[in-house]
């Protein structure tokens, strides 16, 4: 069977899914690798034609009738995560914040940190240059921006792993690995086996998957390129522990106090 298999041309993502395209595992199902910005797969997961794919936590939420989660592949904050930079430090109640797409999990959380501001679209790596050019008072950043931000005269204000974390004491779900309903069953088990073994051999492996992870580094060092890397791949990565469970339940019963979401059920293969 041949699968279409979709992530982000982010690290993280290459770093994990490293030994699956360049053969290191064996595989009992054909594989047909497709590479978008995480919103534009979160938009293709709504079309439905992806048979697996990385996925934003939030849109799992008006996407759990289609798709399942699978235990291997997601991303997770422990210490880190999403944050708000502008030119100094601002109020952000009120003011014009660019997100990477609204569909993905770290505008959810900014959604629950802050009472009003005025949501911008942009692709995730004209972020940090609109907040330069004083196109938005304040940017959201994923991916390494996290770790660059200060290279380009940006001050943090707001840390939304601090925040979650103050509030849940809980791991911080971003994203996830989801397989379609459609596909046959005994192929979802094999694919998350799979999944597991690539993520695997990247953890023992890390300078081997770094090197092929820098294809996708835009302009990061080797080391910073492996430190982003190895921040979301990790125990969480390999296999989903029960706190994370609990956290991705707790943020979606958040959301549906504030009217943002119905929460879903969580269908997680294990």
């Amino acid at each position: 069977m041949k699968l279409r298999v979709a992530h982000t041309p982010d690290a993280d993502d290459a770093f994990m899914f490293y030994a699956m395209v360049e053969g290191k595992i064996k595989l009992g199902f054909e594989v047909e690798h497709i590479i978008e910005d995480i919103e534009n797969l979160n938009r293709r997961a709504f079309q439905g034609d992806l048979e697996v794919t990385a996925l934003s936590v939030h849109a799992y939420a008006y996407l759990s009738d289609r798709y399942r989660i699978l235990s291997a592949g997601a991303s997770v904050g422990d210490g880190y995560g999403p944050i708000v930079v502008a030119r100094e430090e601002i109020d952000l109640e009120g003011k014009r914040i660019a997100i990477p797409g609204r569909y993905t999990s770290a505008a959810l959380y900014l959604k629950l940190a802050l009472d009003s501001f005025e949501l911008v679209e942009m692709r995730f790596d004209r972020i940090m240059q609109a907040v330069k050019d004083g196109d938005v008072d304040a940017g959201l950043l994923i991916h390494e921006g996290q770790l660059t931000y200060r290279e380009h005269g940006l001050e943090k204000v707001l840390d939304l792993w601090e925040w979650w974390h103050e509030r849940t004491g809980l791991p911080m779900p971003l994203g996830v690995n989801v397989i379609s309903r459609s596909v046959p069953e005994d192929v979802q088990v094999e694919f998350l086996r799979a999944m597991r073994e690539s993520i695997d051999y990247a953890i023992r492996n890390p300078d081997e998957a770094t090197r092929y992870a820098m294809r996708y580094a835009r302009g990061m060092d080797f080391e910073t390129t492996k430190r982003f890397a190895m921040m979301y791949v990790n125990e969480y990565t390999y296999r989903m522990p029960e706190s994370v469970v609990e956290a991705m339940n707790r943020l979606f019963e958040m959301a549906e106090e504030r009217g943002i979401l119905k929460k879903p059920p969580l269908d997680i293969l294990f």
